[in-house]
């Protein structure tokens, strides 16, 4: 005697159902922005410095202006301010305008560091502009900018 396997959904409608759902959810991971747009850039700022906007000076972002490779692309990020207790860097933060993400990396700091002074590495989708922006022990925000040209793109999803 032979059982026949029976499915959990019985009708064909049902199979259709659970496929097209699936092809649905499938659909919402796959169709999310690859890359974030400069208007999300400005907003992650915004959010950063709640509503601030970030004076020019004191802060110099190092950065190749041309990188062959995406991948891992070298900054560095001084503050030219004092840090001792009283008045310092509280935080450097990194922002990008094409990167899946706006919002890079943020470095906290102490006054017991000695220098704001920040070395690290990053990923870069395409060609794009990176800002760098210090938080203040007074509440003052500052900071620099840099277009980078970026060749071999990283951050893409194929």
């Amino acid at each position: 005697m032979s059982r026949r396997f029976s499915p959990p959904f019985a009708s064909e409608a049902s199979r259709r159902a659970v496929l097209a759902g699936g092809l649905a959810a499938i659909g919402l991971v796959t169709l999310r922005p690859v890359r974030a747009e400069p208007e999300d850039m400005a907003r992650a700022i915004r959010d950063f410095t709640g509503g601030i906007e970030p004076r020019t000076g004191k802060v110099t972002l190092d950065i190749a202006p041309l990188v062959e490779n995406g991948n891992a692309v070298s900054f560095e990020v001084v503050v030219d301010h004092p840090m001792k207790p009283e008045d310092h860097v509280r935080e450097i933060a990194l922002f990008t305008d094409k990167n899946p993400l706006p919002d890079v990396a943020v470095f906290r700091l102490t006054p017991h560091m000695g220098k704001a002074h920040v070395v690290s590495r990053m990923r870069l989708a395409t060609t794009q502009h990176v800002t760098a922006v210090a938080r203040l022990s007074d509440g003052s925000f500052w900071a620099d900018r840099r277009e980078v040209i970026v060749t071999i793109a990283a951050c893409t999803e194929e």
